[in-house]
């Protein structure tokens, strides 16, 4: 097996599990040097705090400003150049260290689950600096022109549309395989939600609603809580805090009632489980987390979307049947009442969503970028 380098950029979670879930891969397929690197750890600190924060406050504080802004780039060629421009001044500045990790790791293969690393390693390439294969992974259901490189060796995208906007960008189909988006090898292997319950002291009869709001806004999330307990709804409610420290201090005065029995986590490392133990997951629209639970089959109720690549992975689930898209924290009571008391389409949701769904990406990946290695190796 080639020297794997996997590389992406601490801004928010998603681009590094996806990274993890292709280390995975690639171990499971054979031993190997794989490595997995955040490329902000190889840039000054000054720089590696602004890039991330930068993100991250801007779609926390101003979600309309970062909506706007990425919507327009993506279809404004003058604005699109602009930014490019200046990512491409700020990063010259700050990414020299990226040099001396491709010097000391010596990978042969070399994989970006963000765009940062990706451009440049095309700028490395275009100057005859890096002459190993360079792969993307897309890690939402569209592309943005900034994941656009028609120089690299090939894409691996979650869909067929995602794939179409490439081409319309002159990327050549041939460069570019469906794998569908790489989540952790083992949400390919088959779980007993019954088993699942019970390892976590859940109820193994009644319903499970799993609310992941790691990055929902606090308030919508507590009307969320406090509309369910208002509901006709009988279940066990799984609030899970994730990245947000304070949010189950902030919702330690609610509690259970004998319809909606309550339970709050932290961070966890069984979100997986979690999944399987659920009839329903109410989540934002990140590309992981929605591959993860369409994975599953299991249906989502989709919130607070981040304006743009959110949006879109939103779009996704909503034109598969696997779920449906609400604006208003207010709506989710009363949606989640009505697909609860309908099995059917509840039923029909999981089978849509088993349909869309690809547990094996990270494998089809890996096997892929193997046989391209092996390939261009002995021939």
């Amino acid at each position: 097996m080639p020297r794997v380098l996997l590389l992406h950029a601490s801004v928010g979670t998603g681009h590094k599990r996806a990274a993890e879930a292709l280390a995975a891969a690639f171990t499971r397929r054979q031993p190997g040097e794989v490595r997995v690197e955040d490329v902000l750890d190889h840039t000054p600190r000054l720089f590696r705090v602004a890039y991330a924060r930068s993100y991250l406050e801007l779609t926390d504080r101003a979600p309309l400003v970062w909506g706007y802004f990425y919507t327009q780039s993506n279809v404004d060629p003058n604005l699109a150049e602009f930014t490019n421009n200046l990512r491409r001044i700020v990063e010259s500045i700050g990414t020299t260290g990226l040099k001396d990790l491709l010097r000391a790791f010596l990978p042969q293969v070399i994989i970006c689950t963000h765009f940062l690393p990706m451009e440049l390693l095309v700028r490395y390439r275009r100057s005859a600096q890096l002459t190993q294969p360079i792969y993307c992974v897309i890690t939402d259901y569209a592309a943005h022109t900034f994941w656009t490189y028609t120089e690299i060796d090939g894409y691996f995208v979650g869909d067929t549309q995602t794939r179409d906007q490439l081409i319309a960008r002159g990327v050549s189909a041939r460069q570019i395989c469906v794998s569908g988006i790489p989540v952790d090898p083992q949400i390919a292997e088959p779980k007993d939600p019954v088993e699942t319950r019970t390892r976590y002291g859940l109820p193994t009869e009644g319903r499970i609603i799993t609310l992941f709001g790691g990055g929902v806004n606090e308030e919508h999330v507590r009307v969320i809580v406090q509309g369910l307990k208002r509901s006709g709804v009988e279940a066990t409610l799984i609030v899970v805090a994730g990245r947000n420290p304070t949010l189950v201090e902030y919702l330690a005065d609610e509690r259970s009632t004998p319809r909606l029995n309550l339970r709050l986590y932290g961070y966890v490392h069984f979100v997986d489980d979690l999944i399987v133990a659920s009839d329903l997951v109410i989540t934002k629209a990140g590309g992981l987390i929605v591959s993860e639970v369409l994975a599953r089959g299991v249906p989502l109720v989709v919130i607070d979307p981040i304006p743009g690549h959110e949006e879109w992975n939103a779009d996704y689930v909503v034109r598969s049947c696997a779920g449906v898209q609400l604006r208003m924290a207010e709506s989710v009571p009363a949606t989640v009442e009505r697909l609860l008391d309908r099995p059917q389409l509840l039923s029909e949701m999981r089978e849509n969503a088993r349909c869309v769904a690809r547990p094996r990406a990270a494998a089809v990946i890996a096997e892929k970028v193997i046989s391209d290695f092996n390939e261009h190796r002995y021939h």
